[in-house]
């Protein structure tokens, strides 16, 4: 677990947290706004110092903590979030970036006997109850905050001992709480991931309809259907769908028909998806106050390294390089 990471977006949380408490310095220098990520231990040491200065009941810090958590918390997941329509979408990008926000263990969402689950196993080991309970109760508080609605857990499991009381655990979750599992699980009702997200972050989505428009713009010379597949393929690529059936889905017409009027412009979709998030990659980097990660995410890439090695393709920089000479 040496190389393991939290977003520092995520650990955030707890300065604030600290700082609403009137104990803001007590943890020390907060992660730089450069800083992407927070390394694993850092993250189990802040949280166990915290826990020792709040002046809770120390058993049940982790739920306090945790009604704190905004979108913002979770870094480029929540970006992704925010571009979905249902719960159930926002938990498929949970599926493919959780990596951005938690690199511990593997994230699985899959359906399960009470409904839909997502589980965590422990193949990368054990982070400690702290950090397991910390994560869990954010995440659900995340699903209330997202829908508006004050969401329950059918079941949490947790790898860790049982605590004395567990019915702290049950009243903020709201379902049955189980120790001692062989994963980390929260179970939530399938009706639940049909229910719409609030996109309360008007900033992050007038921006993206910003880098939008700057793209259709800079489109407008090409010819009419090549535009408006771009123009189709900015919002797919935003929520994650870069496939050609999903195009194809979004223009109403089947794959092999649009694969023939792509070859008829002298397009391949390979190409016209690389052209829309070279010109998508290049407004956002132009903006100082997007991070790479983010760049990577609004492209639909799950790694900001395969981001990189694309960019490099492209335009024969990294994109950080590209930045640096073209900033506003």
């Amino acid at each position: 677990m040496d190389e393991t990471r939290v977003a520092a977006s995520y650990a955030q949380l707890l300065f604030e947290h600290m700082g609403a408490l009137g104990r803001a310095e007590a943890l020390g220098t907060p992660p730089a706004p450069a800083e992407t990520f927070v390394a694993l231990r850092r993250w189990q040491a802040l949280l166990e110092r915290a826990r020792d200065l709040d002046p809770g009941p120390k058993s049940t810090f982790p739920l306090r903590l945790a009604r704190g958590i905004a979108p913002r918390h979770f870094g480029v997941v929540g970006f992704a979030a925010l571009a979905c329509g249902t719960l159930g979408e926002a938990l498929q990008r949970l599926e493919r970036y959780h990596r951005s926000v938690y690199d511990v263990n593997i994230a699985q969402v899959h359906p399960c006997p009470e409904g839909i689950c997502i589980e965590w196993g422990v193949e990368r080991g054990r982070p400690g109850a702290l950090v397991d309970e910390t994560a869990i109760a954010a995440l659900v508080q995340l699903t209330r905050e997202f829908t508006g609605r004050p969401l329950r857990a059918l079941a949490v499991d947790f790898v860790n001992r049982r605590p004395a009381d567990v019915r702290p655990y049950e009243d903020f979750f709201g379902g049955a709480v189980r120790f001692e599992q062989p994963s980390t699980r929260l179970v939530l009702a399938l009706s639940d991931l049909a229910l719409p997200l609030r996109g309360a972050d008007a900033a992050l989505l007038a921006l993206l309809d910003d880098q939008a428009e700057r793209l259709l713009q800079e489109v407008a010379a090409v010819s009419e259907p090549v535009g408006v597949w771009r123009q189709a393929l900015v919002g797919l690529i935003r929520s994650g769908r870069t496939q050609l059936p999903d195009l194809a889905h979004s223009l109403q017409m089947s794959p092999r028909s649009l694969q023939r009027r792509l070859a008829e412009q002298g397009q391949s979709f390979q190409a016209l998806l690389s052209q829309t998030r070279q010109q998508l990659a290049e407004a956002y980097l132009r903006d100082p106050g997007v991070e790479l990660a983010e760049v990577a995410l609004l492209l639909g890439y799950s790694e900001q390294s395969a981001f990189t090695r694309a960019f490099r393709q492209w335009t024969g920089q990294a994109p950080l390089q590209w930045r640096r000479q073209h900033s506003r």
